[in-house]
C-alpha cells in the first residue's frame, strides 16, 4: 500500500487495516509502522478531535486515576466544604488552589486555569441601578 495523506473515511479504514497487518508481522518495518501511525493519527486528530476537560473534570479524572477520594483534596483546597464547592462548580479555583493541584496532583496548570464548562443555568440579567432621584 502506498503511503499518502488520508482524506476520506475509506482511506482511514484501509490505513487502519494495513497498520494492523504491519503490527501482526513477526518483524515489522519500524519506519513504515511509524509512518502509517502518523498518517492515521493525523487523520484522527483532524476528524475526531477530543475536547479538553474543564478544571473539575480534570480533578475528578485525576482522583479516579489515583484511586483517591474527594476528601484527599482537602490537602490542596483547604477544607471539606471548599472541596465540595469546587467539585460542584459553586466555587472557582483560586491561584493558590491551582498551584497546589498542579504541584501535588500533576494536573496541567493550563487546564486548571480554564473557565469551567458552562452549565445549563440561564445567566441572570444585569441589575439596574435605581437612583434616588428617579424614584421621586
Amino acid at each position: 500500500m502506498k503511503a499518502k495523506v488520508l482524506k476520506t473515511d475509506r482511506e482511514h479504514k484501509a490505513a487502519l487495516a494495513y497498520l494492523e497487518r504491519l503490527m501482526d508481522q513477526p518483524t515489522p518495518d519500524d519506519a513504515e509502522l511509524e509512518l502509517w501511525s502518523l498518517l492515521v493519527e493525523n487523520y484522527e486528530e483532524t476528524h475526531f478531535p477530543i475536547a479538553r476537560p474543564g478544571p473539575v473534570e480534570a480533578i475528578r479524572f485525576r482522583l479516579e486515576q489515583a484511586d483517591a477520594k474527594p476528601t484527599d483534596l482537602i490537602a490542596y483546597l483547604g477544607t471539606k466544604s471548599r472541596v465540595s464547592e469546587v467539585l460542584s462548580g459553586k466555587r472557582p479555583l483560586s491561584l493558590a488552589m491551582i498551584r497546589a493541584l498542579h504541584q501535588g496532583l500533576k494536573i496541567p496548570a493550563e487546564i486548571l486555569i480554564e473557565e469551567p464548562k458552562s452549565s445549563n443555568k440561564p445567566t441572570p440579567p444585569p441589575r439596574r441601578r435605581v437612583h434616588a432621584t428617579a424614584a421621586k
